[in-house]
C-alpha cells in the first residue's frame, strides 16, 4: 500500500534527481527544514541553493514509516558539476517529516542506524524494499 506520505517522499526524490530544483520546492513547505552532516536551516530557498549545488542523486532503497515520519535508506552519488561522471557514491538515509503533503523537514545522515534513531524508528517500521 501506498501512503500519500509515500508518494510525496517518491515524487520529491524524482524532481531532486532529475535536477528540477522547482519542483522540489513545490513539493516542500516554505519553511522546510533541510539538514546534513555540515548542519540544518530552514526555508525553500536554502532547499533550492542546496538542490542547484549539491549535484547529487539518491536513489530509495529500503523505507521505514510510522504516520508522517519516514526514514528512507538511499544510494547516494554526486557527480561532477562539469561533467556530471560520478565522483562518489555511498549509502545513507535521510529523514523526512511529511504535512499536508509537502516535506516539512529532510535530515540526511551518514548511515541508517542514525537515521532510524533520530526518528524513534526501528526495522519493525519497515514498509518496503525497492
Amino acid at each position: 500500500m501506498t501512503t500519500p506520505e509515500l508518494r510525496t517522499v517518491q515524487a520529491w526524490h524524482e524532481a531532486l534527481n532529475s535536477g528540477d530544483a522547482d519542483r522540489v520546492t513545490a513539493l516542500s513547505r516554505p519553511n522546510v527544514e533541510v539538514g546534513g552532516p555540515r548542519g540544518a536551516g530552514h526555508g525553500t530557498g536554502l532547499l533550492r541553493e542546496w538542490v542547484s549545488r549539491a549535484n547529487i542523486r539518491l536513489e530509495p532503497r529500503r523505507v521505514f514509516q510510522e504516520a508522517d515520519t519516514m526514514v528512507v535508506e538511499q544510494k547516494a552519488e554526486w557527480r561532477s558539476a562539469d561533467t556530471r561522471q560520478t565522483t562518489g557514491s555511498q549509502t545513507v538515509a535521510s529523514v523526512f517529516v511529511v504535512q499536508e503533503n509537502k516535506i516539512a523537514k529532510v535530515l540526511r545522515y551518514d548511515d541508517l542506524a542514525s537515521a532510524l534513531r533520530a526518528a524513534n524508528l526501528d526495522e519493525s517500521h519497515e514498509t518496503r524494499s525497492a
